[in-house]
């Protein structure tokens, strides 16, 4: 977009008469694409910083729900040897929760139903919940574990909530217009070389990976710089038979 805004502004300098390209026309054109390009890198600075802020604390959140799922699956195996149904339960109900965060099972449509429970989950904390301490260290840790599922259940609701937020469309649209008023003004009232083509390029190409960025960081389960799922899908290892 940014460079085709360059040739935008070849292209109306051949076509506009020369004296509407006069020196006062310059600096009125030069004054207002400089507050222009003032606002749009405080805007770009501000995006960034609340997309990178965003980003980070989601990445927080699968690591702080990794922590808790090891946690309580250690836990379980303190209390005893009856709590392997519910050791086995929590992990069946580990892939369907990474595949609901990260999207890779469900169509758009999937994508906007309500915040709901898998079965496996389900049956998981009903297991901990019907757990009958015998002893003082029992009673201590099922009141650790409903506390970290507590836990669990808090983080997933956040990551649900948080997951289909992005950039409004028109905010973009607005920053996309200020970038290529900004870009064709550099090629109005400047003859290109192939020197000036290359540098153009270049800062077209930065502005547009500053909002790439933006974009990538603003949906963090999709795209190129997505959350790995890889640590929380592989959180706990398998029971020894």
């Amino acid at each position: 977009m940014a460079f085709a805004a360059i040739v935008g502004g070849v292209l109306l300098r051949r076509a506009l008469p020369g004296h509407h390209l006069a020196d006062d026309a310059k600096d009125v054109v030069r004054l207002g694409t400089g507050l222009i390009a003032t606002i749009a890198a405080l805007v770009l600075s501000l995006l960034i910083s609340s997309a990178k802020t965003s980003f980070d604390s989601q990445n927080g959140q699968v690591q702080h729900m990794t922590a808790d799922i090891i946690l309580l699956d250690h836990l379980l195996a303190q209390y005893g040897p009856e709590t392997r149904d519910a050791r086995d339960l929590l992990r069946r109900a580990i892939g369907p929760l990474v595949d609901r965060i990260w999207r890779k099972n469900g169509s758009e449509p999937a994508k906007e139903a309500p915040f709901a429970v898998t079965a496996a989950a389900e049956d998981a904390m009903a297991r901990i919940e019907a757990l009958a301490p015998q002893t003082d260290t029992q009673r201590s840790l099922k009141a650790r574990m409903v506390r970290v599922v507590t836990d669990v259940t808090q983080t997933r609701l956040l990551l649900f909530e948080q997951s289909g937020k992005s950039i409004p469309v028109p905010f973009l649209a607005v920053m996309v217009f200020w970038l290529a008023i900004i870009f064709m003004s550099f090629s109005l009232f400047s003859r290109l070389n192939p020197t000036v083509i290359v540098a153009l390029f270049v800062f077209a190409l930065s502005a547009s990976a500053a909002i790439f960025l933006i974009l990538e960081m603003s949906q963090p389960f999709t795209g190129l710089m997505q959350i790995s799922s890889v640590p929380l899908r592989n959180a706990l290892a398998p029971l020894a038979p």
